[in-house]
């Protein structure tokens, strides 16, 4: 079953990285089974539970990492030549738009995770330590 979800995906998105992956494109796989899964569950715990505060730093982290990889992902879907792949990928501006609209919300959510710590109140407190 999932073969041919993977199959329908493929065909319907013209997405050639999913059925090979370019070696950089792996490399992100393997960081975000790594180093983005884990924080999952931490993320999760800490803003269902609120006032989490020791989140910042990580949230900072996760999120310019995705945003990071998404960048290069986009740029690829954008920019590189399909005619040569061994995959089909996406031929008309359209359908690199199409594949690009996939992606572009693992781009989204990150950026958002990263305004709100960086920007928001809760999250960008600075405590005043007391003086002995």
């Amino acid at each position: 079953k999932l073969t041919e979800l993977l199959e329908w995906y493929t065909a319907t998105f013209r997405d050639p990285l999913m059925l090979q992956p370019p070696a950089w494109f792996k490399a992100f796989m393997y960081c975000e089974a790594v180093l983005q899964l884990p924080f999952f569950p931490v993320a999760v715990y800490a803003f269902l539970k609120g006032g989490c505060r020791w989140i910042r730093t990580p949230a900072i982290i996760y999120s310019t990492h995705a945003a990071t990889t998404l960048f290069a992902i986009l740029a690829h879907i954008l920019f590189h030549d399909f005619s040569q792949s061994e995959q089909p990928g996406p031929r008309t501006q359209r359908e690199r738009l199409t594949l690009l609209s996939v992606y572009v919300p693992y781009l989204l959510i990150p950026l958002l995770i990263l305004v709100t710590m960086l920007y928001h109140p809760h999250y960008n407190h600075v405590e005043k330590r007391k003086r002995k």
